[in-house]
């Protein structure tokens, strides 16, 4: 006993894996010690009686230990205790199933003894009691106990059973008796009665038929006439398995036919389902209590309609009529009440897991393949095939619209998106005779490819990526002429074809620019901690995806015999590529400091000559040279520098090579590809250490706001000139170009066209339709018609001009918005990769002006700007390096100046931050003086100038930020506060002084502190006795704050030096009081007169100290006077008092 009493404990814990644990031990060690055991041979001896105990027979076949724990654990099913029921259910429930040494009969006759309701009983006992026999009655059915048919084996009798027909009624009885008790166990005890036939109807016994005819019998008398839905469900498991018995008559009334799942019976059962008391002839018992739960009649009725492991018996067209009729007309009636409506929602959730006849797919089945896939990621691969190929569609996701395909693709891991691929390269080796369908899959293959590359959710792994971008350059650059059996061609599977077409190239090379694009990922600043990059990104040390393909291009330049260029460079292109190879593999030498720039300056000549490859081919021309000019001249040996130096003496200054990597990179943020912005904010991230002033100088020029009419009119200059040079081609080409701009205007034109009808029509003139060379009379019109049908012309003429104005106006104005976008990417880059830079103060003003002056359709833009400013400059941690001290007083002027004149008070908040950054960029190189001036005399505007922008919180930043320096400007700011142009500014500036006393005192020295609060103390009581004279209105609120101020003064000059020789008046104060009273506006006031009171108090307390600081002195004085009385020393005393009061 002493190893299995331990066990008992746990089987109540609250945690599942513990009762299992515990469960687990404690039937293993019940079942070694049966083992051991030697059943007695003679049970009814008195000496084996008086050993037995109990009644109940168990201690005849089984181990002390076994009796024991059976006892022990039924009891344990009435206990309350945490999860007690549970747990002891559990065991029991495996005990009996191992046990061949008990009687269904015995274990029933011990359940039911041990869970007998007594008169004393409370009701939480009672409840216990009942639910212990419920769990009883369940375990016996669980563990097989009930039908089980091997014999006792050790028994003395060989033809003991453990079951019985007799053991089976009772069990039923008791369970029956059980749901008529307690209306809230019913439920529960008839679905137990229900897994009870189960099992007798899945068993061989001998007395399966009397067994049903019984269910039958005592199920029927007692619920005679009156139909519920645990009845119901009965029916639905006995009817199958009794066709002999005679329903027709058992179901009538109620239902009309036999079968009780017939169409004609399914709006009695609706009315059944429902739960609705008092409502019919149906619903005459209490049953009518709504729970959140689906009754268990639902499975059982799906499981008769819809069985879930056999789709062959699934009755659909009686479930959609069923559906209807009982789910649609009944739970979601006009006349049903919410909670049964949350049932039919259930219900069609219950559904929607068996049938596709709800829904085209169910999402519940979507996530199961998810996880299916996920849990056998070798597995989802097969899934994709099926999914996709015959017997499904390439279109899956489209067709369902759901992301299944997208999905499983993401749980599967390297191996399987590999063999993917290679499946979709050998359907590229299935010719079909049908061109259009060839160029379709094509085009799908070409789209899926991307696809794994742009979803971010599929795990990169190097072999397959560099196959798909292999891919889409030999599709889209070259004509495959023989089939490779080794190396890059044989392993994409490509065979000469004659049939791919342009279109078919052109967008493979859209998606090899977008693909890279999608691999070179935004820089983010290196910072400790940080993760390990993704698997796929580009990396600065490592080669770059571009790079590589570069590399495989070049490879397969050289393999002439397998491949042919659609386009043969010229001899001028190959002299550029052969520099740039050069360039490149020289760039890869450089170490040190520069090795980042390097390899930033190597990623854009690749980038620049693949994009040079991929556009040539549709006719857009790019220029690599001056990438490759830039590169040489910035990372030149120094024989070379001399060199150039002495050749360029004589000449102007050029560019510097810096300036003009960013200015292509600029020329790449205005194209319209991702491409090219990716390659620009990654080569910029990398050369961003190597930035100069004419380089910011360069970049915020691209910030300047333009008028978008001088956009339009550059576009027009351009178009002229490019016309101008047109004409020179000859008459032929330019007829063509005028047909094909014909062409592309044919709305417009023939919108011009009916335009000008309508004017002459209006004017009596018919339009010249047809041939008009034949002879025909002349319709003459006179003056007044002619200058009738000028100003209709010119008018409609004037309309179509301005329509196309406004059309340039409105895209150039957008475009300009998209680029000064892509342009902030490039600083915001540079502020996080170099926060120290002294460059970054000269983003300050073009960032403000972005801010604070951009249009409402520049919101983005202007929310952008100002994020940089209050995220990225006013929170840098590192002081700048070689800071320009006149440039930065320069800005904080300017930055001033723009406070003042705010128009918004987000505006006056980014001012503000900005100027809190400049203000610490000056303080670190010990320009504090200048700070100070600036703020006094912004101050100043404050307080005197009434349309002046600036607010409270603008100085209450730079006292918080810097307390030193907003002690300096307590003078200021008191001094100032008798120029306020009205009281409420006033009242401001003793709001900062609170601040400033609050914040600042511990800076300043004793000295100043005690020179300053008499200053205070007197400009207080001036402030309210104005109000009390109304001279000024105050409210209640602004007099409590001055009091407060005043209280806050006195506490810190106590701190300051507790035995200052300054008297404080506390009489005028006292007066102060009785004006308060006195006065109609503040006398009603509680707070004011509590809150002068204390001012009164604490200026009392303080000319106290200050007393008892002079008495020993006054003390010693008194004792050299010889002949003088107690009382008169008391009198000193109290003259001495008087006086300082």
């Amino acid at each position: 006993m002493a190893t299995t009493l331990s066990l008992f404990w746990n089987l109540s814990s609250a945690s599942k894996k513990e009762r299992i644990s515990a469960t687990v031990k404690l039937v293993s060690s019940l079942e070694k010690f049966q083992g051991q055991h030697s059943p007695k041979v003679s049970p009814g001896s008195e000496d084996d009686e008086e050993i037995i105990g109990p009644t109940d027979g168990l201690d005849i076949l089984n181990a002390h230990d076994v009796a024991y724990s059976i006892r022990r654990l039924i009891r344990g099913l009435a206990s309350p205790r945490e999860s007690s029921r549970l747990g002891f259910s559990v065991a029991l429930t495996e005990l009996l199933s191992r046990l061949d040494t008990v009687t269904s009969a015995q274990v029933i006759s011990i359940i039911v003894d041990g869970s007998k309701i007594q008169g004393s009983m409370t009701g939480q006992e009672e409840r216990d009691v009942l639910f212990a026999r419920l769990f009883g009655l369940a375990t016996v059915i669980h563990s097989g106990l009930l039908v089980r048919q091997t014999p006792l084996s050790t028994s003395p009798s060989s033809a003991t059973n453990p079951s019985s027909l007799e053991s089976y009624k009772e069990l039923v009885d008791h369970l029956l008796t059980l749901g008529e008790k307690k209306s809230w166990l019913r439920e529960s005890a008839w679905w137990a009665i229900g897994q009870a036939i189960d099992a007798v109807i899945k068993s061989s016994v001998s007395w399966k038929e009397e067994a049903l005819a019984s269910t039958l019998e005592v199920v029927y008398q007692r619920e005679k006439d009156l139909w519920t839905p645990e009845t119901v469900a009965t029916t639905l498991k006995l009817q199958p398995v009794t066709p002999k018995h005679d329903w027709k008559s058992t179901l009538a009334p109620t239902f009309k036919n036999a079968d009780i799942l017939a169409p004609a019976n399914f709006s009695s059962l609706g009315r059944i389902l429902k739960e609705t008391p008092g409502e019919d002839e149906w619903q005459q018992s209490s049953t009518g209590t709504w729970k959140a739960q689906l009754h268990y009649v639902w499975n059982v009725i799906f499981d008769s309609l819809l069985p879930e492991n056999e789709p062959g018996r699934h009755r659909n067209a009686l479930f959609q009529e069923f559906f209807r009729v009982v789910v649609d007309e009944t739970l979601f009636g006009a006349s049903s009440s919410p909670e049964r409506k949350f049932w039919g929602f259930l219900v069609f959730k219950k559904a929607l897991r068996r049938t596709v006849h709800l829904h085209k797919i169910s999402l519940d089945v979507v996530k199961d393949i998810q996880n299916f896939v996920q849990q056998n990621p070798d597995l989802g691969y097969t899934l994709i095939l099926q999914l996709t190929g015959i017997h499904g569609s390439q279109q899956f996701d489209k067709l369902t619209r759901t992301k299944t395909v997208e999905s499983i693709l993401s749980r599967m891991d390297g191996d399987g998106i590999m063999k993917y691929i290679q499946s979709l390269l050998e359907q590229m080796d299935e010719f079909d005779n049908d061109t259009i369908a060839e160029e379709a899959k094509k085009i799908w293959i070409a789209d899926q490819f991307a696809a794994l590359v742009r979803n971010g959710a599929i795990p990169k792994r190097e072999d397959w990526i560099q196959l798909v971008l292999n891919w889409f350059a030999v599709q889209g650059l070259y004509v495959v002429k023989r089939k490779s059996t080794k190396g890059l061609l044989a392993a994409l599977r490509v065979t000469p074809s004659s049939l791919t077409s342009d279109d078919f190239r052109r967008t493979c090379r859209s998606k090899l620019l977008s693909c890279l694009a999608d691999l070179t990922p935004p820089p983010t600043a290196s910072q400790k901690g940080d993760k390990a990059p993704k698997e796929g990104t580009i990396k600065v040390d490592d080669e770059s995806w571009i790079s590589k393909v570069f590399t495989v291009v070049s490879q397969l330049d050289k393999d002439s015999k397998h491949v042919t260029p659609l386009s043969e460079p010229s001899q001028e292109e190959q002299l550029l590529l052969q520099q740039s190879c050069e360039a490149m593999d020289n760039l890869r030498q450089v170490d040190g400091e520069m090795r980042e720039a390097a390899r930033g300056v190597e990623l854009l000549l690749s980038a620049s000559l693949l994009y040079h490859r991929c556009a040539n081919l549709d006719d857009d021309e790019f220029d690599a040279g001056t990438c490759l000019a830039a590169a040489a001249t910035m990372f030149s040996t120094d024989k070379s520098k001399k060199r150039r130096k002495s050749h360029t003496a004589s000449q102007p200054e050029s560019p510097k090579p810096i300036d003009m990597l960013v200015d292509v990179l600029i020329g790449f943020l205005e194209k319209s590809t991702s491409y090219l912005r990716a390659v620009a904010n990654k080569t910029f991230s990398c050369i961003a250490s190597a930035v100069t002033e004419t380089t910011i100088d360069l970049i915020v020029a691209q910030l300047e706001r333009r008028d978008p009419t001088d956009l339009v009119a550059d576009d027009e200059d351009e178009t002229e000139s490019a016309t101008s040079e047109g004409d020179d081609e000859g008459a032929e080409s330019s007829d063509k170009e005028n047909e094909s701009e014909l062409d592309d205007g044919d709305e417009a034109a023939l919108a011009l066209r009916m335009k000008i009808e309508d004017a002459l029509k209006a004017n009596g003139v018919e339009a010249a339709i047809g041939d008009t060379d034949e002879e025909s009379e002349e319709e003459l019109v006179d003056d007044e018609q002619m200058m009738a049908i000028d100003e209709h012309l010119a008018e409609v003429f004037r309309s179509r001009s301005g329509d196309t104005k406004q059309g340039r106006d409105v895209n150039a104005q957008r475009e300009a918005t998209h680029f000064k976008n892509r342009v902030l990417d490039l600083v915001d880059m540079f502020t996080r990769k170099m926060p120290q830079s002294p460059h970054n103060l000269r983003l300050v003003v073009p960032l403000i002006e972005l801010a604070t002056k951009s249009s409402k359709d520049e919101r983005q833009l202007s929310d952008k700007a100002r994020g940089i400013l209050n995220n990225r400059l006013a929170k840098l941690k590192d002081p700048l390096q070689e800071v320009d001290q006149e440039y930065a007083q320069t800005i904080l002027d300017e930055l001033h100046i723009r406070a003042r004149k705010a128009h918004s008070s987000d505006a006056l908040a980014t001012l503000s931050h900005c100027s809190l950054f400049i203000c610490r960029v000056l303080t670190n190189i010990g320009y504090e003086k200048y700070v100070v001036q600036l703020y006094r005399e912004s101050i100043v505007d404050f307080m005197t100038r009434k349309a002046s922008s600036l607010n409270i919180t603008f100085f209450k930043d730079f006292i918080t930020r810097y307390p030193a320096l907003g002690w300096c400007l307590r003078d200021d700011i008191l001094d100032t506060s008798l120029k306020a142009i009205n009281a409420y500014r006033k009242c401001q500036a003793f709001q900062l002084l609170n601040v400033i006393l609050t914040l600042s005192t511990s800076t300043g020295g004793s000295q100043d502190v005690l020179s300053f609060i008499p200053k205070l103390h007197t400009s207080t009581l001036q402030f309210i006795n104005s109000a009390c004279d109304d001279q000024v209105s105050l409210s209640a609120a602004q007099i409590k704050d001055l009091f407060k101020l005043v209280m806050l003064g006195i506490r810190q000059a106590s701190k300051v030096d507790s035995s200052n020789q300054n008297v404080w008046d506390s009489g005028a104060w006292r007066t102060l009081h009785g004006r308060l009273a006195a006065s109609k506006r503040f006398g009603s006031s509680i707070a004011v007169l509590k809150l002068c009171s204390q001012v009164e108090s604490a200026l009392q307390a303080q000319n106290g100290r200050q007393y008892n600081s002079i008495a020993p002195k006054r003390k010693a004085e008194e004792v050299e006077v010889e002949g003088v009385s107690s009382d008169t020393k008391r009198k000193k005393k109290k003259g001495v008092s008087t006086s300082q009061s």
